[in-house]
């Protein structure tokens, strides 16, 4: 007999596919791995946009985390919903968000909120709200550090918004925030090395407010693939978020890092409409087609080639597809695994090979009630 796999189920018979199961005993394990590499929870501020999961929230929060970072305005107010005690949003909001925003500090008093601000006009915004409403707003200064994506180079201009943050009474300059999600090489050595110099343009930059008479309370920085070495420095708070789930790109391309998978896609075969080609129910409404192919790395299946994906449909070349019938379960790991969980309401809960219940991906739309 076939022994069984991880992440098979015993019965899949009343299982809607395609579904996105998740393992707790797996992401427990994630939880203790990331503890274990900051060498605590004082310098670990997870990011939750992976899951958008209250459940995952609660997890952690068990495990002694306190601190969270997230991408939007209902990620921070499901956080405060769960009773995080520190929550950064770590995009920089404008327009109706800088009200948003407030309104989450307003309603979820019990927990201390943080923002970013890149430039002068934002924190403006900023103040003048702040000025309104006669409160102080806690704001992080975003370093572009090479990514450029967000964050205000580090050099005289930082120092001028930085001083200016300073300067502003109804303002908390809480410190520095750096993402460098654009250094992936997969060799651990060469992207410590990389880390290292982008990240020293951000120490000279606090070195330089140092020198004008302000201290830098604090840095977070760095995503899943820089994590390990930000969770070796001193007095900085690292950020990762796909490690709570893990997935197949950041498994293939860093494969030394110790976090294991913990959600899968079930999917099943929907039609053999030619010679060697297989569908299967796994289009774009279920898995996040952003990636070039492959999207997923299955599990069970070899000799494949992924070679289309539309709303409904995943198309793939299969040399032996005379091994599988219409209706067979299939197990897929996806590459990118973020935005794949954001297309479920529910993410279905496995325990030893059977699905016990749901958790509401909560947060995956743009408004909880805020």
């Amino acid at each position: 007999m076939k022994e069984q796999q991880w992440y098979e189920l015993t019965d899949t018979e009343n299982v809607i596919s395609p579904s996105l199961l998740v393992y707790p005993e797996r992401i427990e394990h994630n939880i203790r791995m990331m503890i274990r590499m900051t060498g605590g929870t004082s310098n670990l501020r997870p990011h939750i946009k992976t899951h958008k999961t209250a459940e995952i929230i609660k997890m952690q929060l068990d495990a002694g985390i306190e601190k969270f970072k997230c991408a939007t305005i209902a990620e921070a107010e499901l956080l405060a919903m769960c009773d995080a005690p520190d929550v950064l949003l770590a995009m920089q909001p404008v327009g109706a968000n800088i009200s948003r925003f407030l309104s989450l500090m307003q309603t979820y008093p019990e927990s201390k909120f943080s923002a970013l601000v890149d430039n002068d006009a934002t924190l403006q915004a900023f103040t003048k709200k702040a000025k309104t409403h006669d409160i102080k707003i806690s704001l992080w200064m975003d370093i572009n550090n090479g990514m450029n994506r967000t964050g205000i180079l580090p050099d005289e201009k930082a120092v001028n918004l930085y001083r200016s943050m300073e300067s502003e009474s109804n303002i908390t300059a809480m410190g520095l925030h750096v993402y460098d999600g654009h250094l992936r090489n997969p060799n651990p050595e060469e992207r410590k090395k990389d880390c290292d110099t982008a990240f020293q343009k951000v120490l000279e930059l606090k070195d330089k407010l140092g020198e004008i008479g302000i201290k830098v309370k604090s840095i977070v920085a760095g995503g899943s693939p820089s994590f390990p070495f930000h969770a070796e420095r001193k007095n900085v708070e690292a950020s990762p978020g796909t490690t709570l789930l893990w997935d197949a790109g950041y498994g293939n391309l860093f494969p030394k890092m110790d976090f294991l998978p913990a959600a899968v896609l079930m999917t099943r075969i929907i039609s053999k409409p030619a010679k060697n080609i297989l569908c299967l129910d796994l289009g774009h409404k279920s898995l996040a087609p952003e990636m070039p192919f492959p999207r997923v790395q299955f599990f069970g299946i070899e000799g494949i080639k992924q070679i289309g994906q539309s709303e409904e449909h995943f198309v793939v070349e299969c040399e032996n597809n005379q091994e599988y019938k219409v209706g067979d379960v299939c197990y897929a790991l996806p590459v990118h695994i973020c935005p794949t969980v954001a297309k479920y309401e529910y993410l279905q809960v496995v325990r030893h090979g059977k699905i016990i219940g749901t958790w509401k991906v909560a947060a995956r739309n743009q408004k909880i009630t805020i």
